[in-house]
């Protein structure tokens, strides 16, 4: 299989990028939710968020890559089939996505800034705090990511649904070309 998108298909960057951030996002979830319940005499009460901000601050990073490759190599059009509704459904699903994520990242990013001290990332290099001081910077920032945590996933759910659709109900190449397989 090709790196590249087709006017047919996915390429392998753009189909490990989809289920390696999708995979991650999940992950960083559950994480949030259980390092947030841990007490003070717990082990993980400071290596869970060092863990759950190093992961954040790479996945910041992919998703970069990630929009600088849509450049690069563009999806491939949408199928044919897809009648007006469901292009401007998929066009407004996808931008969401994007959204939502790099919103998730920066108000995480925010959260962790506040006090002005930067980010270690894996204890390999520090993330400069580049904002910091803004009046209730870390709960505002936090309410924030918590629910559009939440959106993002409930969202990214309804998105499989759509795929597992137009793949079982629909029965076009949607979910096809994700898995890198001709339409």
């Amino acid at each position: 299989m090709q790196l590249r998108n087709s006017s047919s298909r996915y390429g392998w960057v753009s189909i490990f990028m989809h289920w390696g951030v999708a995979l991650v996002v999940f992950g960083l979830f559950a994480l949030g939710l259980w390092m947030v319940g841990l007490d003070y005499y717990s082990v993980w009460r400071k290596d869970a968020p060092d863990l759950h901000k190093s992961i954040g601050l790479v996945l910041l990073a992919v998703m970069v890559l990630r929009v600088l490759w849509r450049f690069i190599s563009p999806p491939p059009p949408v199928l044919e089939s897809y009648n007006r509704t469901t292009r401007i459904g998929a066009k407004f699903g996808h931008s969401f996505l994007y959204l939502s994520l790099f919103a998730v990242m920066i108000t995480g990013y925010l959260i962790s800034t506040a006090d002005g001290v930067g980010i270690p990332v894996f204890g390999l290099f520090e993330v400069p705090a580049l904002v910091s001081g803004l009046p209730d910077q870390a709960d505002t920032a936090g309410v924030i990511h918590f629910y559009l945590a939440w959106a993002l996933v409930i969202f990214s759910g309804l998105h499989a649904l759509a795929a597992l659709k137009h793949h079982f109900i629909d029965r076009d190449a949607t979910l096809t070309r994700m898995l890198g397989r001709k339409a």
